[in-house]
């Protein structure tokens, strides 16, 4: 049986909630990109962010895209994605070779004046929103910090006023093979005072991260219970032989649960039409020194040629 990479969202009185395992999506990813671990990770944690982003909006044919732009090797990536769970995306630039910029000439790894390395650098991350309007939502930050989770959660503090903790992982084996990925993203309702999420961000400092915790063999569902758990649970005595049962202060419920994939959707027939914008003149000319007409996506690889009769 194929594994499918999973996610689940819900609300409760105070948040929402989303939380996926990742783990065959971002396989999938470094696959196709051919990527190294360090951008592997990088890449993955971004990917899986952005499908839980994509997860919350409203239309079908909606679409989210979060890019970042930092000057660090590994600083130039996109991801974008949809309401039904696929996800694609792309690496910008040369990341096998610019990792050089932060070596130095013992093979060490250069730090910063705070003693981080900085892999993606310094830039911005851009959300931009297409919910079928004239012109698509875009909102822009300066990135604060070298973890995407942390960006995301200030992204969304800052550009719309929602207090969110956000929490992914890619965790990858000493032959560079992703083992498990995954994350969870909690986010205040509006109106709702500021200590559910400050009790939740207490207790994620006492919990392993989202890739132990799926390591360990726990369930999406059985991760939303530990989230709520000592957050909104009191013991209650319930029978003459002293058992407990867990009461919820604040019942939570698991509104969706569905398969999300790592997947593109272009063919020839996009390709062509974009191909034909070059128009009549420069097509000839590329036909007459090459041949043919090559182009590859950006974010499957796959190759598209076209020869003369394409345009006939």
């Amino acid at each position: 049986m194929e594994k499918k990479s999973r996610i689940i969202r819900g609300t409760s009185k105070c948040a929402r909630f989303f939380v996926c395992d990742t783990t065959e999506l971002v396989k999938e990813a470094k696959k196709i990109h051919e990527l190294d671990p360090i951008p592997a990770r990088i890449f993955g944690e971004l990917l899986t962010a952005t499908v839980m982003m994509g997860k919350d909006l409203k239309g079908e044919n909606d679409l989210i895209t979060v890019k970042i732009n930092g000057d660090g090797p590994f600083g130039k990536m996109l991801a974008t994605s949809g309401k039904n769970g696929e996800v694609k995306g792309y690496v910008s630039g040369n990341p096998s070779e610019d990792i050089f910029k932060i070596i130095d000439e013992n093979g060490n790894f250069i730090t910063d004046e705070n003693g981080k390395i900085r892999f993606i650098g310094e830039g911005t991350l851009q959300v931009i929103k297409d919910i079928g309007l004239k012109d698509p939502f875009s909102g822009v930050i300066k990135l604060e910090s070298e973890k995407i989770a942390d960006n995301i959660a200030y992204y969304f503090l800052l550009s719309e006023q929602i207090k969110s903790v956000v929490a992914l992982g890619v965790q990858i084996d000493e032959n560079g093979e992703i083992q498990k990925a995954g994350g969870y993203m909690v986010q205040l309702l509006p109106g709702v005072e500021d200590g559910f999420i400050d009790k939740l961000e207490d207790k994620l400092r006492q919990i392993r991260s989202i890739t132990e915790l799926l390591s360990g063999g726990m369930s999406l569902e059985q991760i939303v219970e530990l989230l709520y758990e000592d957050i909104t649970v009191f013991e209650e005595e319930t029978d003459v032989d002293g058992a407990h049962k867990k009461t919820y202060v604040e019942d939570y419920e698991i509104l969706e649960e569905s398969d999300i994939e790592y997947k593109c959707n272009c063919s020839k027939e996009k390709y062509l039409s974009a191909v034909k914008t070059l128009g009549d003149e420069q097509i000839n000319e590329i036909l007459e020194e090459e041949g043919k007409i090559q182009v590859e996506c950006h974010f499957c690889r796959k190759k598209y040629e076209f020869t003369k009769e394409d345009f006939e």
